[in-house]
């Protein structure tokens, strides 16, 4: 049986004993078989991560201490990066490169969080009175379940792992049951480290079960969830009944707002589509904060789509390994299904394909694409806001194309969207890139570029993309809890009682 589940500081197979084979989505070999937990296996989990914060050592240790801890990991993870590379590579078929970058940012994470776990300590507070010592502290919120998705599997459990160990919380992860495979070595590098027993767990299986004990266990403090809003919605409800703190990040329909002034020229044209291009496609577009709606202004539009489309065309697709290849394959064949049907609809309403909207097949000289899950870079033009391809998030190699006139009209298609995770303005124009990005409803907003973020800054959406927020200090902010603490130096009698009897 395969042990690949980490309880209480011991690597154990499923209770029940079922296992999940892991496929390469390029090629859709087997890359793994892990367990696969159930409900009983959660509980167990969540029952070891409540002991360890009641009652192990970890509560007590002190904030430099913890933060040293996460210096260790960043310097384990660099250590072991070839390891770490190749199994982000394997589970989601991104080339190599690209979980390099993943890498590099999640070692950063670490660091960012190790040095700024004891930095915050709390505050004084000015009672008015010197014979008063009133100050807050901040304390761990306690057992934190954590649920993370496919697309950026270990950056984004870095991204609650670093600030809840940090803050002095125990955890259970689940991450998506599609690609383990770097939260199994993360583990073993908490476990090398010597973090004590039960304050890292790890379950692995599906959602449903697996991960739902994570959001309405009583003994969870805390649920954080990177996904879909679907099940974000779910998780918010099972988690208010025990009033838990909810974390949740959900996506987002992301505008890329383009001013012509900011491509009225050859230089500044390669420029703002080389980032629409990075925007949309990379990772094929299985990013949340894909640059998924390009609203460009009207005179601009058919140099700058024509542009588009003529790069988008020579994006080499690719098995991860191969020389060449520029990017990979949708995470299934499920989900490859479920982004044609969405450019099918789009279609169907009146958008014009401009290229793409089919699946990816023969060998481009980067390997046989029938062999995974592979869909074609696709422009979506001529799309209006009362399209559902406005609306919708593909997750996949998609962008949809809106004009607009004045910079009011591009505001409001711009905040035209359930969501609010990020955008982007460009224009040669500084006042105007500033005045636009002030008025747009995302939680980051990005100035002549598309997808930098720093885990120094905060991130997360406005509306439908969630509550709470990821990295920088509100990141830590989460994982904590506020206590007032109010000492009188000069305890006295208040006399708010009259004393009318005999003392006794």
């Amino acid at each position: 049986m395969s042990e690949t589940l980490y309880i209480d500081g011991a690597w154990r197979p499923a209770i029940s004993g079922e296992t999940r084979e892991i496929r390469c989505p390029a090629d859709d070999s087997v890359v793994g078989v892990v367990a696969e937990a159930g409900p009983a296996d959660t509980d167990a989990a969540i029952a070891a991560a409540r002991r360890a914060f009641d009652g192990g050592p970890w509560r007590a240790t002190s904030a430099v201490e913890r933060g040293d801890l996460l210096l260790r990991v960043a310097d384990a993870i660099d250590a072991r990066r070839a390891e770490f590379v190749r199994a982000e590579t394997l589970d989601t078929g991104k080339r190599p490169y690209e979980s390099e970058i993943d890498m590099s940012d999640i070692a950063n994470c670490f660091r960012y969080f190790g040095k700024l776990a004891a930095e915050d300590a709390g505050r004084v507070v000015d009672a008015g009175s010197p014979d008063v010592d009133s100050r807050i502290v901040y304390e761990p919120v306690g057992v934190c379940g954590l649920i993370t998705p496919w697309n950026y599997p270990l950056l984004q459990a870095a991204w609650k792992i670093a600030p809840a160990l940090a803050a002095g919380n125990t955890f259970v992860l689940k991450p998506a049951e599609l690609t383990p495979h770097t939260a199994i070595l993360l583990m073993s590098v908490l476990d090398d480290i010597g973090v004590p027993p039960g304050v890292a767990n790890l379950v692995l299986g599906a959602g449903a079960t697996a991960g739902a004990p994570l959001s309405s266990h009583p003994d969870v403090d805390l649920v954080s969830f990177t996904g879909g809003l679907a099940t974000g919605k779910v998780i918010a409800r099972e988690a208010a009944a025990t009033v838990k703190k909810v974390a949740l990040e959900l996506g987002g329909k992301n505008p890329n707002v383009i001013f012509a002034d900011a491509c009225d020229t050859d230089e500044r044209l390669a420029a703002a589509v080389d980032n629409a291009l990075n925007a949309a496609f990379l990772h094929s577009g299985q990013v949340c904060s894909a640059g998924a709606r390009l609203v460009i202004e009207e005179s601009a539009h058919d140099r700058f789509v024509d542009e588009l489309v003529r790069r988008a065309e020579q994006i080499r697709l690719g098995l991860p390994f191969a020389e060449g290849t520029e990017t990979g394959p949708l995470i299934s064949a499920a989900h490859r299904d479920k982004v044609h049907a969405y450019v099918e609809r789009a279609r169907a309403e009146g958008a014009v394909i401009r290229t793409g909207g089919e699946f990816a097949h023969g060998d481009q000289g980067s390997g046989d694409l029938d062999q995974g899950w592979f869909y074609l870079p696709t422009v979506i033009d001529g799309a209006t806001r009362d399209m559902a391809c406005v609306h919708d998030e593909a997750f996949g190699p998609t962008v949809t194309v809106e004009t607009f006139r004045t910079e009011d009209e591009a505001v409001t298609i711009g905040n035209d969207t359930e969501y609010g995770l990020a955008g982007a303005v460009w224009s040669g124009d500084a006042a105007r890139a500033r005045r636009i990005a002030a008025r747009l409803r995302h939680g980051t907003v990005w100035v002549n570029d598309f997808g930098p973020y720093l885990p120094q800054a905060e991130w997360g959406g406005f509306g439908h993309s969630g509550v709470g927020r990821e990295l920088g200090p509100s990141g830590l902010h989460e994982y904590r809890e506020a206590k007032h603490v109010y000492e009188n130096l000069r305890p006295g009698v208040t006399g708010w009682f009259a004393d009318r009897g005999e003392q006794l």
